[in-house]
């Protein structure tokens, strides 16, 4: 079995002592070895800074990434053209449920080819990617991949 390690830094200063509507929520992350660093705030609705990305963003974002790689990865094997992809993910935070958690991420991605592609070829490569795909196969909650082909 291979194991890779991955690790990730989170910084924030400020005060809690005026209470839940008194503090910053921006923070900075760093994930080494990378050098860049992401500003991050909590979404809006929870007094967050909107000019920020927030955690269920980069929840979302991931599992939209490790699609597209899984993907590519498994359309090259398979010796598909592939020109681009372009991915409208989304994901539902359901505050409701006990505890609050990201109950659904919906994946769309639209998959543009070299005319003369087998389509269900490469929707048959989706299907593949995404159940190799880390990411999702490590959260718990349902991730759909719908996924669109067209020629260029």
């Amino acid at each position: 079995m291979t194991r890779h390690h991955y690790s990730a830094h989170i910084e924030w200063q400020g005060t809690t002592g005026a209470g839940y509507g008194g503090y910053s929520r921006t923070h900075t992350a760093t994930a080494p070895p990378a050098a860049q660093q992401l500003s991050l705030s909590a979404d809006p609705a929870f007094r967050g800074d909107a000019d920020l990305l927030d955690p269920e963003q980069l929840l979302v974002t991931a599992a939209s990434s490790c699609q597209l790689l899984s993907f590519l990865a498994v359309a090259a094997q398979a010796g598909l053209d592939v020109l681009s992809y372009e991915d409208a993910a989304t994901a539902v935070l359901d505050t409701g449920s006990a505890p609050p958690q990201i109950a659904e991420i919906r994946l769309a991605p639209m998959i543009r080819v070299a005319p003369g592609t087998d389509h269900e070829k490469v929707r048959a490569a989706a299907a593949t990617a995404h159940r190799g795909c880390y990411i999702a196969n490590t959260l718990k909650c349902p991730v759909q991949v719908e996924v669109t082909v067209i020629d260029a």
